[in-house]
């Protein structure tokens, strides 16, 4: 079960967002607010894993109060204002519902809600995992492990690189999340900005490892770690 709150400051939105609410079966309304500052002291004492958030609001606006959550839940922005779509995107939200939108558009986006909620709830993997799912423009796309020849980072964005595709994946992660999650024996850090896949390496020469014909950048930071992936046992 997701728990939510619906913020915004115009009563018959909210009486048509808790209307909505109450007809999906995943999602148990915890609280309606008309501003911020409601829903911020809502979030201190009560657990909220999605926030249905208007924009336009006195005080403090929809945006200026997700930016200000260290931690923020989902959240679905709700609003009249189609130009704050991309910013709504840069702060990965799990969708953008626009005023005045059907009961169809609005279970479309607690599907996709819900999607993001099961992965984080997930446990650890004990095993070393052979694909994952990232955000891409509010579509959760598939990406196997074995399937990345490089990344490329993009100070909040990565850039993957797959041997299946010429086209590489863009989706907003930083290279030390992407890190983390991969398979530290399949994967070389050369570079601040690139991760390379070691099975796919070719070749390596004084300042980049070679993809087939494509170059990635080895930095003199990192140069040690291809010193240790060429010398690393055979199993």
């Amino acid at each position: 079960m997701i728990r939510c709150i619906a913020v915004d400051d115009e009563q018959l939105v909210r009486d048509l967002l808790e209307d909505n609410i109450r007809q999906i079966p995943f999602l148990q309304l915890v609280k309606t607010c008309k501003n911020a500052l409601e829903a911020a002291e809502v979030l201190q004492t009560t657990q909220v894993d999605l926030i249905f958030l208007d924009i336009q609001m006195p005080r403090l606006n929809g945006l200026q109060f997700l930016q200000s959550l260290k931690n923020p839940p989902l959240v679905i922005l709700v609003t009249a204002y189609e130009q704050y779509a991309l910013e709504g995107f840069n702060l990965q939200v799990a969708d953008y519902l626009l005023k005045p939108f059907s009961f169809e558009r609005f279970l479309k986006a607690c599907n996709r809600a819900n999607d993001l909620f099961r992965l984080q709830q997930q446990p650890a993997a004990t095993e070393e995992i052979t694909d994952f799912f990232v955000n891409v423009e509010y579509t959760l796309v598939k990406i196997v492990v074995s399937d990345i020849t490089y990344i490329e980072g993009l100070k909040d964005y990565i850039r993957i690189h797959l041997s299946s595709s010429p086209k590489p994946v863009l989706t907003r992660m930083t290279m030390k999340a992407m890190e983390e999650k991969l398979p530290a024996a399949a994967f070389v850090r050369t570079h601040k900005s690139f991760l390379a896949a070691v099975a796919k390496i070719t070749s390596i020469k004084r300042d980049f490892v070679c993809i087939g014909v494509t170059e990635v950048p080895v930095s003199e930071f990192y140069k040690e770690n291809i010193t240790r992936m060429i010398n690393r046992p055979e199993k």
